[in-house]
């Protein structure tokens, strides 16, 4: 055997993919069961605006605050879902190779989820001068989950910013995991949203 043979053979690219884990990334696997305590907490927050709704009675919301309008929320909503249409599609190219739609889909997402935190912030702007977060048992979950799912928005966009930086070098299997799972907690950002739009915003109309 020559000097370092023995090294050599255990090294080799061969022995070294023999040693990656099969399956699921250690990543992937973090990222999906943050994902399922966060909707968790989002299915506890809905499910207590709905108690305390029915605890209310037929009035709601209460103390004469307006049923919210729902032009800003659609806009919000045409603007934000369809964030995941572009993301999918930087998921594709990744599969591909193809850098230049992985960087342009993920920045194309990041500015939709920026539009919409600030058609969010125009409306609190307005709903602030009826009712605030200490107002009532409904101002408290209301700026709560959607205060809540704005700052999951904002840390979506953190980290598709993140990913966009460290992508310039090209793509290697450490990136790979990273642009899937931001693609991941993107895709439940958006979900989300709508069952706060049909919560918050819709149900007080039916």
């Amino acid at each position: 055997m020559t000097p370092g043979g023995g090294i050599a053979a255990t090294t080799s690219p061969e022995a070294l993919s023999a040693e990656l884990p099969a399956g699921r990334s250690t990543g992937w696997w973090g990222m999906v069961l943050f994902v399922t305590t966060e909707a968790t907490l989002f299915a506890c927050l809905l499910g207590s605006y709905f108690y305390l709704r029915f605890q209310n009675g037929p009035q709601w919301p209460p103390d004469g605050i307006a049923n919210p309008a729902l032009l800003r929320p659609l806009l919000m909503t045409a603007v934000l879902v369809p964030s995941s249409l572009p993301m999918i599609w930087a998921e594709r190219g990744l599969r591909r190779g193809r850098l230049w739609r992985v960087r342009a889909g993920m920045a194309t997402s990041m500015l939709l989820g920026l539009t919409f935190l600030g058609l969010q912030a125009t409306e609190y702007a307005e709903l602030l001068t009826e009712f605030t977060l200490t107002t009532n048992a409904y101002g408290s979950l209301f700026y709560v989950i959607t205060g809540f799912h704005g700052l999951h928005v904002l840390i979506g966009a953190t980290m598709i910013g993140w990913v966009l930086t460290t992508t310039r070098g090209g793509l290697d299997a450490r990136r790979h995991d990273r642009v899937r799972n931001v693609a991941i907690y993107w895709h439940f950002v958006d979900i989300v949203w709508l069952g706060i739009l049909f919560t918050v915003y819709l149900s007080p109309w039916l």
